[in-house]
């Protein structure tokens, strides 16, 4: 299986995504939060109503054979057979893959079984008897239990991981390398771990083994008091980063992911002569923004969509602080963006003063566009649309094809400011019929947002984007 991503706009040919699985219907509200959830959601309408679709529409674009004149059958069945790992009828694809088919075929190693179960129960502080009933149990019932926490009877050892829908903040393909993340929370480490063990041990990513990036703590962390660590910490997550041209790495300093690691990242790619430019972003550590994929993202060579706030935040610094000297306090938001990159055997910086300074940049000189560029801004930027779409994910978008993209059908303002754009918003479910019928198809679809339905998906706090890890793009 080839493995490579240079962009984030070029025609998607396989990713990893995860399922709502079980363990989301057992979030409860008084730990919503350390489960990095806002709000309890229901599982059945996530489900069906909703990511069922998402799923429908990958494999329309990605492995058409799958789904194409299956709908009303799949659509029929209300046991969602098609869906279900495990399940006769489960449509397992080679290219648009499932995270727990992955988990479940590396346990089939007895070896690698028994080490991921200890390295499991350590971490989740099960003691050797429990252990030893894991390894008794079923590949089937184990992969249950280390994704959700507990078994099909309805034993609870140790609690879900609800994030694993994001699967983007587990890794990231970097041209042809693989990055494994270091989450910042508890709440993901499980996932990080199990991402560990697919991605060493399973046998379709065997060519990718000697390009695997992990990130390793710093020695210094060790001597450190305890209540000293958190600030030298080295965490990471996908969500902050992006592969947006072929030499040309974002990363974004946050909430989640802090400067010791991106610092450690870029210095690995450099070293491994990867690609040559990486580009740090700094933005507010604060959960409205979480990562840099929620405040943008890229939909073409030459159109990107974004919050308002952010884009042009140094100016608005700037033009604020007139009035704060005269003692108006206003809330300016704080981006910093320093660019790194290997000239003539040398490594040099230079800085942008704005976010959309840089993304045209991108544009114009890494992706060689010569069309303007085009900004859509979240709630079509009007007061207070932008911050309430933005929450709700306008700027977290997946692209199948350069222009084609999947956003959420609650963000109405954001989805005006597309059409504004000169493109076409339509709902998924008549999309999918207009497949069916052969009135439309992934080949010739242009200029077209997607809308998932997502009353349920956006209390989660992710779109499109963090709910897709791509392992293969065509390359821009």
């Amino acid at each position: 299986m080839d493995f490579h991503v240079n962009s984030e706009v070029a025609t998607l040919q396989k990713l990893i995504i995860h399922s709502p699985d079980s363990g989301l219907g057992k979030v409860v509200p008084s730990k919503a939060q350390d489960w990095l959830f806002e709000d309890i959601v229901h599982l059945k309408t996530m489900r069906s109503e909703e990511y069922d679709y998402y799923v429908k529409l990958l494999l329309y674009f990605l492995d058409t054979d799958k789904v194409k004149g299956k709908l009303a059958e799949i659509d029929a069945d209300s046991d969602r057979g098609f869906f279900k790992p495990g399940n006769k009828d489960y449509f397992k694809s080679e290219k648009v893959i499932e995270f727990e088919i992955l988990v479940r075929e590396i346990i089939a190693d007895s070896s690698v079984k028994s080490r991921l179960v200890a390295a499991v129960s350590a971490i989740e502080e099960c003691s050797y008897q429990e252990m030893e009933q894991f390894l008794a149990l079923s590949d089937l019932e184990l992969t249950r239990l280390l994704i959700t926490g507990m078994t099909s009877a309805g034993d609870m050892y140790f609690s879900p991981i609800p994030n694993l829908i994001f699967t983007r903040d587990i890794g990231i393909m970097i041209n042809d390398h693989f990055l494994l993340n270091k989450p910042a929370k508890l709440a993901r480490r499980r996932e990080s771990l199990l991402a560990k063990y697919v991605f060493f041990n399973h046998p379709i990513f065997k060519s990718l083994r000697s390009n695997l990036i992990e990130i390793e703590e710093n020695d210094e962390q060790f001597l450190m008091p305890e209540n000293e660590q958190g600030d030298k910490e080295e965490t990471l997550e996908g969500g902050d980063v992006m592969m947006v041209a072929p030499n040309h790495l974002l990363i974004g300093i946050s909430e989640r992911t802090s400067v010791e690691a991106a610092r450690q990242v870029m210095r690995k790619l450099f070293d491994r002569k990867v690609l040559t430019k990486v580009t740090l972003v700094k933005i507010p550590a604060k959960r409205d923004y979480m990562h840099i994929d929620t405040v943008f993202t890229q939909i073409k060579k030459n159109v990107w969509v974004l919050l308002a706030s952010i884009g042009r935040a140094a100016e608005k610094h700037k033009k604020d602080l007139i009035w704060e000297e005269l003692g108006q306090r206003n809330k300016a938001e704080e981006l910093m963006i320093k660019q790194f990159y290997v000239e003539n055997g040398k490594e040099k910086s230079k800085s942008f003063e704005n976010l959309e300074d840089l993304l045209i940049d991108i544009s114009k000189v890494d992706l060689k566009c010569k069309e303007p560029i085009k900004f859509v801004y979240s709630g079509n930027n009007e007061f207070p649309y932008g911050a309430r779409e933005q929450w709700t994910d306008s700027c977290n978008l997946l692209v199948l094809k350069e222009g084609v993209a999947v956003g959420y059908d609650r963000n109405n303002k954001t989805s005006e400011a597309f059409e504004e754009a000169g493109f076409t918003v339509i709902n998924v479910k008549d999309l999918l019929l207009d497949f069916e019928k052969n009135t439309k198809s992934p080949e010739t679809l242009e200029n077209t947002i997607i809308l998932l339905p997502s009353a349920e998906l956006s209390r989660a706090r992710g779109g499109s984007h963090c709910m897709s890890l791509p392992i293969l793009r065509a390359s821009v």
